[in-house]
């Protein structure tokens, strides 16, 4: 009988041991992980190679399809961990290295345009993350309440923004060097060489060589389409990598003043482009400039007028040059150019032939008489190299950090999510 009231207790201490068991696997299994914050934290010994991986290193093709300007979130990230757990040293060491970084691959792909348009758009993407999240509430107008939980909680960052914004600025200029690198040996051939309307080389001034657009004597020449092709390409590198669009516009009103400026100055010292049909060529390309700023939402007045010099000059060209009401006509449209390259493109005038009459001297002394009130430059031709200030509106995002994910490709393993 003892037996088996031992058997009984025995079976019954160890159903009481498996419901303890099981009661303990079904704590462990229900049990919630945190909720990713929207932090990563990386041991200090680890910056180096995070900066290697994510700037210095880091390819942008490496990281197509992805959340455009994702290296500036995640860097934010990595501040926000450090801020949050009020390590100042960290937060400096940080952000200095990221800078000096930045700048190290922007000094060793200094004529590389996509290189040099994703840390542009990195950057400000950066600057703009500083400032939604730093607590200042003029920054915060359009933030989610999710968002102001992302918000830093001990440091002030304005010094490190305006370094930032300071090497924007530097990034912007050799974004724009390369471009018109790239744009400038093919402009003075498309807008005023290449024949695009077809037929109007038997209307060219007689006495001077056509040029073609062969490759002829060794020097390249380019037609308009090439300069659109050029352009297509920019801004769909820019768009791609998520730059802001006030700052795209800047880029085009840039390139489109070079391409003015170059043009013009040009013409102000060729007489053989300086007759009617170069006019009519004229004002057919930049229809077509005009037309492909329609296509991309870029036509703002702010970037067609820097053509308006040069639309009034291929207009001046076409007008009629004989009576005091031409004259007349002239001195009312002409805004954008100066008395000097008025007189200077009459002057270069050339008839399309012998029944066409050159500009008289009378003529262009009534033009100088109306325009003598004028406050005009000095100076006959445009400076091309001219950069006109750059700025950088506050863009903030609609991203939450937490809902970022990091693609292996980055190989970031080293940062934990907190």
């Amino acid at each position: 009988m003892k037996k088996v009231q031992d058997l009984e207790a025995a079976q019954a201490l160890a159903q009481s041991e498996r419901r303890r068991h099981e009661l303990n696997r079904q704590v462990t299994v229900q049990r919630k992980e945190k909720d990713f914050q929207g932090m990563l934290e990386y041991h200090k010994e680890d910056e180096a190679l995070l900066i290697r991986n994510l700037v210095t290193d880091l390819k942008p093709q490496a990281l197509a399809g992805t959340v455009p300007c994702l290296p500036a979130y995640i860097l934010y990230m990595c501040i926000r961990h450090a801020d949050y757990v009020n390590d100042d040293l960290k937060v400096h060491s940080l952000l200095t290295s990221t800078i000096n970084g930045i700048k190290k691959v922007l000094k060793k792909h200094n004529d590389d345009f996509e290189m040099t348009s994703f840390w542009l758009s990195n950057t400000c993407r950066f600057l703009h993350c500083l400032k939604q999240y730093s607590g200042d509430e003029g920054f915060m107008t359009q933030n989610t309440a999710k968002q102001n939980e992302h918000c830093l909680k001990n440091f002030d960052l304005t010094e490190y923004r305006q370094v930032l914004s300071d090497l924007s600025i530097q990034i912007y200029q050799q974004l724009i060097k390369i471009s018109e690198g790239l744009l400038q040996p093919m402009t003075v051939s498309a807008m005023l060489e290449n024949e695009s309307i077809q037929g109007l080389s038997g209307v060219k001034p007689t006495g001077y060589r056509k040029r073609t657009s062969s490759l002829a004597d060794g020097d390249k020449s380019y037609c308009l389409e090439a300069i659109i092709r050029q352009m297509n390409s920019f801004h769909t590198v820019m768009c791609d990598q998520g730059l802001d669009p006030e700052i795209i516009l800047q880029v085009f009103k840039q390139l489109f003043y070079m391409i003015n400026a170059v043009t013009l100055n040009n013409l102000l010292l060729r007489k053989d482009v300086c007759s009617w049909s170069t006019g009519m060529q004229l004002r057919y390309n930049i229809s077509q400039l005009e037309e492909w700023l329609r296509g991309r939402n870029l036509h703002q007045r702010e970037v067609v007028e820097t053509m308006e010099p040069l639309i009034q000059a291929a207009q001046l060209l076409q007008l009629k040059k004989k009576s005091p009401e031409d004259a007349e006509a002239i001195c009312s449209l002409c805004t954008a150019l100066s008395t000097q390259q008025i007189v200077k493109i009459l002057n270069l005038y050339t008839p399309l032939n012998e029944f066409e009459e050159r500009v008289t001297v009378a003529f262009i002394r009534t033009i100088q008489a109306q325009l003598q009130e004028r406050n005009d430059p000095q100076h006959l031709l445009l400076d091309f190299k001219h950069m006109f200030p750059v700025l950088f509106p506050f863009n903030p995002s609609s991203l939450t950090m937490d809902s970022i994910h990091i693609p292996a490709c980055l190989n970031l393993e080293f940062l934990s999510e907190v």
